[in-house]
């Protein structure tokens, strides 16, 4: 369906192979829990953040990593939802070692009859294993902890998922939790995102959890928590999936969501671009203009459960109106 805008986007990537510049995108528990309701919740959404902070880093292999997999496994199978996960081996891209990451998909069947127009949803859930971009040198070789780069994306998936346990979507949802999508080298794009790259190759595959008619659509949640919250739409998902994407950001404009601003962003290499390379329409929800990108301070702090609202709002409304 895209096989000359395809091809344009592998040419692309190897052109930043060598040497072009492109954007590589790479909880302390507060409160009681609150019964979810069928309305989005941003306070909600941002309980599920902190969580993931009182982990601690996700890198792939880590304790925080196995933990919020467990967590999400768990949510799921609580809510009476199928879930799988799917691990493989994979060289690291930052050491000569080799890593386990762990995809996890939660289906959750629809009330009609057929899954033909099913949506996916995906977020990455692993964090950086380096603070790169830190100012303090000091601070550099530590892993973050994701507050918003990683958190974010899940949050919301998490809290989706309990609002579809108390409103059954009329199609049906797929929620994919990517792993290994942080762990790369700068300038060398497709050592992110190794999660993803898997799930996109095998989709159709006998026993892939995906298996079955093509979604509607793939919606990337990727740093959506950031305060002063500002998404364009991503250069990729405009330029490959340009329908999908339209349809993305005009829903949000009728929804009144004023941070999604219907004008061309930067390419950023994410968790869609692997799907739009297997002919999957998807559109990457990405601030990237986050000052706390890959460094220490990408804290809750630094995030906000308005933007958390906004986000959740518009995807919440996408999968009830489809």
């Amino acid at each position: 369906m895209f096989s000359k805008e395809i091809e344009w986007l592998r040419k692309l990537e190897r052109l930043i192979l060598l040497g072009g510049a492109l954007t590589l995108a790479v909880p302390i528990l507060v409160g009681a829990q609150t019964a979810p309701t069928a309305e989005f919740s941003g306070e909600r959404a941002f309980y599920w953040l902190e969580t993931q902070v009182a982990m601690g880093p996700r890198v792939p292999g880590t304790a925080g990593n196995r933990q919020l997999q467990g967590l999400i496994v768990t949510t799921a199978r609580d809510l009476g939802f199928a879930v799988s996960t799917a691990c493989l081996q994979v060289d690291d891209p930052l050491s000569d070692d080799v890593m386990e990451i762990c995809n996890v998909v939660v289906t959750i069947a629809g009330s009609g009859a057929s899954d033909a127009d099913r949506l996916w949803l995906g977020a990455h859930f692993d964090t950086r294993p380096i603070s790169d971009q830190d100012p303090d040198p000091a601070r550099q070789g530590l892993p973050l902890l994701g507050a918003n780069d990683g958190g974010s994306g899940v949050a919301i998936l998490l809290h989706l998922m309990e609002l579809m346990n108390v409103q059954t979507p009329p199609t049906a949802v797929n929620l994919l939790f990517f792993d290994g999508e942080d762990s790369g080298t700068p300038g060398i794009p497709d050592s992110f995102c190794l999660g993803s790259q898997h799930l996109a190759r095998t989709w159709r595959e006998f026993g892939s959890p995906l298996a079955g008619p093509q979604p509607r659509g793939l919606i990337v949640l990727d740093m959506v928590a950031g305060q002063n919250l500002s998404i364009p739409m991503e250069g990729f998902s405009l330029q490959y999936a340009p329908a999908w994407t339209a349809a993305v950001f005009d829903r949000a404009a009728q929804l009144g969501i004023s941070s999604l601003l219907a004008g061309a962003g930067r390419p950023v290499y994410d968790d869609h671009v692997p799907f739009l390379l297997a002919g999957i329409p998807a559109v990457d929800l990405i601030d990237f203009d986050y000052p706390q990108w890959h460094t220490m301070d990408d804290l809750p702090a630094a995030c906000s459960p308005e933007s958390l609202a906004e986000v959740g709002k518009l995807v919440w409304d996408l999968i009830t109106n489809p």
